[in-house]
């Protein structure tokens, strides 16, 4: 079969802008090849794929100004890209886009132990800012399951989390201030080295805007002292139902944790079998960690395991030392790796009020009987944000198709007990036709003003977020008719 010829009219734009682009950034920083390019045509959501016009790779805030300014005055689509650990397709390009990934730009810029802060780049992973600290005893909170390759530009588009949400917050809760490059070139600062700026909450607005509105270049972070000391728990149940009553009963004791985890009998195997962690082999499995001095952990401790023993465990037993905690945490860290290895899976990240965990776990249960696809469920509990792996083979005939129906059902029983579609993964793709389920059209409507405000031509990270029938009118001609 032959392959169709490339559309002059697209080659001619493209030589145009490689062209311009070649005249700012280095040889080695514009990638054209149509067979490099490709290792941009996904993320982390790999089921939709997209080779980009082409990409650019800056190293500094001057070039991604320089970037956006020809791609604005061109009309081309510019896609944001961290790392590429995005699992709600953040990153997925448009065939007429460039893609601008800041893996490049991973410098730390500043550190001020007095003040409690330091400013990276946001190329930076996340586990690396932690090293940049650590011999001062300092780390830095946010720590995705992905924190070994996801970068903070991503953690800032999608508003991250990880395991010790519960207790340090997400994000935005330790996002102080950014440099941000605007569609036309321009570079604004907002908030800095201070708890909080005055006027206009801006950076409560860019942090979860998912490349909507900006590309965020530098990040100023909040880092803590380390703790004296944490330990973990390993509580096991013979039903999910009751290992969710558990948790419901720590959160309503006034206990708090530095971090809540559950495990499903799948992930458990899955975990074990990849990382030795020592795990009992049960229907669910609750790690819970509480940091502090020795007396404030036993205290915190003993109260969560008399509340634990209330519910008839299977197993309660304490990490011993170190090397076993780590272990613990390894085997939930590397979840998404160790499912990744028994089967085909996409991982959902609706939130819900605690309480409901229990009832939303079982109808969950029931719902993959409906489909008639296994699920595995691994998620921050404490927080009650969700993380399903809905299994599946993609290389069987529909297979997708039903997978995705069922995470969409997930998700609306999410929304209906009173949570939303998203904890931490963002909207993207994967959820972007969900939002009138979570939202009524007025509210939709302010958030489309908002990204009018930010980035007019509606160039930046296009087709991601908004359903695309509420973004006819305002999106570029060549992008509204895909």
């Amino acid at each position: 079969m032959e392959m169709p010829s490339p559309n002059p009219a697209v080659l001619a734009r493209k030589a145009r802008l490689v062209e311009r682009l070649s005249q700012v950034l280095p040889a080695d920083a514009v990638i054209s090849d149509e067979a490099e390019t490709r290792a941009y045509e996904c993320d982390a959501l790999t089921a939709y794929k997209c080779p980009p016009l082409l990409a650019v790779l800056p190293r500094s805030t001057a070039e991604v100004s320089d970037i956006l300014r020809i791609c604005h005055e061109e009309g081309v689509p510019v896609v944001p890209r961290g790392a590429g650990t995005s699992l709600a397709g953040g990153a997925l390009p448009t065939a007429d886009c460039v893609i601008l990934g800041v893996a490049r730009m991973n410098d730390v810029l500043e550190t001020d132990y007095d003040n409690r802060i330091i400013r990276v780049q946001t190329g930076r992973t996340n586990l690396s800012v932690s090293g940049a600290v650590e011999e001062e005893d300092f780390f830095y909170a946010p720590d995705p399951s992905s924190q070994l390759a996801c970068a903070i530009a991503g953690n800032i588009a999608m508003n991250s989390g990880g395991a010790h949400c519960l207790k340090y917050g997400v994000t935005t809760n330790n996002l102080l201030g950014v440099t941000m490059v605007m569609m036309d070139g321009s570079v604004v600062e907002i908030g800095g080295a201070h708890l909080d700026a005055g006027g206009l909450d801006l950076l409560g607005v860019i942090c979860g805007s998912e490349g909507q509105l900006g590309v965020v270049t530098e990040a100023t972070l909040r880092i803590l002292r380390k703790p004296e000391g944490a330990r973990p728990v390993l509580i096991g149940y013979d039903s999910n139902e009751v290992a969710g009553a558990c948790v419901s009963d720590i959160i309503k004791a006034g206990v708090l944790p530095v971090a809540i985890e559950f495990m499903d009998r799948p992930c458990i195997e899955a975990c074990e079998a990849f990382a030795k962690a020592g795990y009992p082999m049960c229907e669910a499995l609750l790690i819970v960690e509480v940091e502090g001095s020795e007396a404030e952990i036993d205290h915190q401790l003993r109260l969560i395991t008399d509340i634990a023993r209330s519910h008839n465990p299977v197993e309660l037993r304490e990490a011993t030392d170190s090397d076993e905690a780590a272990r613990i945490w390894l085997g939930r860290k590397s979840a998404f790796g160790a499912m990744g290895q028994i089967n085909d899976y996409m991982c959902l990240d609706g939130t819900i009020p605690v309480s409901s965990l229990p009832d939303v776990l079982r109808r969950i249960g029931e719902m993959s009987e409906e489909f008639g696809l296994g699920v595995a469920n691994v998620f921050h509990a404490g927080d009650g944000n969700m993380h399903p792996l809905i299994l599946f083979d993609a290389n069987k005939p529909g297979d997708l198709e039903r997978c995705e129906a069922f995470g969409a059902e997930i998700l609306k029983l999410c929304v209906e007990v009173g949570g939303c579609l998203t904890g931490e993964h963002g909207v993207g793709i994967e959820k972007r036709d969900l939002m009138l389920h979570q939202y009524e059209p007025a509210d939709i409507e302010a958030q489309l003003r908002v990204k009018d405000v930010f980035d007019p031509g509606w160039l930046l990270n296009p087709a991601k977020v908004f359903p695309l029938s509420t973004t006819q009118s305002r999106r570029q001609p060549e992008l509204a008719a895909e």
